[in-house]
């Protein structure tokens, strides 16, 4: 792989990083999605399966501690994820409120943590549901493999796959052209990438996910176009693929149907909400450190009942899930939901925990200037207005309507 300038780059694991912060325990400690039903301590996941135990690997109390060492390096994001995803409970086999008490616990230790971490986890989780279709490449996804998944599409850019002649060395599938919104393409190792299998166009048109290695030479990152102020280590822009071998994963339009694509944006949707239960511990910190303050409390009152929807919101998804009723249609309208709802929710706690604390925390501290930054960005995936009325028309188009 070669950056814009041409330089090669070498992907975080085993490269050397900085030491790790010392670690917070009451911002760094773990959470969970059970909502205004949670009990203190419970490990007991959906149908009775219990979690690991606060100090094993895997549990969201030890997610929360490696995330908050993470403190926003991208390599020691990419050594976290890498070291963790295998841990996790997989979505849909009965512990989905568990991996979504994993990555809310990463995200309200450190957001770069769980950018990370969600999209490498997503990445696993796609190539076990495809099942062998990336023998080709070598990979089974452990290891010190560090993966994206890099499906987004943009006004003016194009990216096609097409198949090889057949002849002696030919590779069977290479991708040529641009792919935008490819986060840590420089660093990462591997991507999974969707791709045009049909000329521009056709009626119907086809996209297909494939498996690439983002060591080959033809891979090209441009570098130098991120400038956003939050999630500063994970840049996020386009990326030039040149005759790059590519492994088909599914079928053509198969990432986009399977039950899973919108697992996978709930599962986005739980680490906007550890963010934000993560900015607002600044607020509840700020409330008992100083005399009664009725605008203050109000603000965490409102907070409080905000988080905690949400949280029902995200169990209920998980439980859903996990009961097999989250698939086609019916996922694709839960997904929708519980990403609006969670989103609503972020804009709400950053806003009032701005009103209650002022610019101190913003300007005086790190770790809340950042993490503030970083949500603010992040929970734009969510596409406010645009994403409300594509839920209307969802809801307009129930057959049974839920209220």
């Amino acid at each position: 792989m070669a950056t814009q300038s041409g330089t090669a780059t070498q992907g975080a694991p085993g490269a050397p990083v900085a030491a790790a912060p010392a670690m917070d325990a009451a911002a760094s400690a773990p959470v969970s999605v059970r909502g205004v039903r949670r009990r203190a301590g419970s490990a007991v996941g959906a149908a009775g399966v219990t979690a690991a135990g606060p100090h094993e690997p895997g549990s969201p109390a030890a997610v929360a501690a490696a995330a908050w060492a993470v403190d926003g390096d991208a390599g020691r994001a990419i050594r976290f994820a890498v070291d963790t995803a295998p841990l996790l409970p997989q979505p849909g086999a009965g512990q989905t409120p568990l991996l979504f008490d994993a990555l809310a616990s990463a995200a309200a230790a450190d957001l770069t943590a769980a950018r990370v971490l969600e999209a490498h986890t997503d990445a696993l989780t796609i190539l076990r549901q495809a099942r062998g279709d990336t023998d080709a490449l070598g990979s089974t996804g452990a290891g010190t493999e560090s993966w994206g998944v890099f499906a987004a599409e943009g006004p003016g850019v194009r990216l096609s796959a097409t198949r090889g002649t057949g002849a002696p060395g030919d590779t069977g599938w290479q991708l040529d052209g641009t792919k935008p919104w490819c986060s840590l393409a420089g660093l990462l190792s591997h991507a999974l990438v969707t791709a045009h299998t049909t000329p521009a166009g056709a009626d119907p048109g086809h996209r297909r996910l494939f498996a690439v290695d983002l060591g080959d030479p033809g891979v090209r990152v441009h570098e130098g176009s991120w400038v956003a102020t939050g999630l500063t280590q994970v840049p996020s822009g386009p990326v030039d693929f040149s005759a790059v071998p590519a492994v088909p994963v599914g079928d053509d339009d198969w990432y986009l149907s399977r039950p899973g694509f919108s697992w996978g944006g709930i599962q986005v949707a739980a680490c906007w909400w550890g963010g934000a239960v993560g900015v607002a511990r600044q607020l509840r910190r700020a409330a008992e450190g100083r005399a009664p303050d009725q605008i203050m409390r109000a603000h965490l009152g409102a907070v409080d009942l905000a988080l905690l929807g949400a949280g029902a919101a995200l169990f209920d998804a998980a439980t859903a899930i996990d009961a097999g009723e989250a698939v086609g249609a019916d996922g694709v309208l839960l997904a929708a939901r519980v990403r609006g709802v969670v989103a609503r929710t972020v804009d709400e706690v950053l806003t009032r925990v701005g009103h209650a604390l002022g610019p101190a925390p913003l300007a005086l501290d790190a770790r809340h200037a950042r993490r503030v930054a970083d949500l603010t960005l992040y929970v734009r995936q969510h596409h406010a207005e645009r994403d409300d009325a594509a839920l209307g028309d969802r809801v307009l188009g129930e057959e049974f309507p839920a209220w």
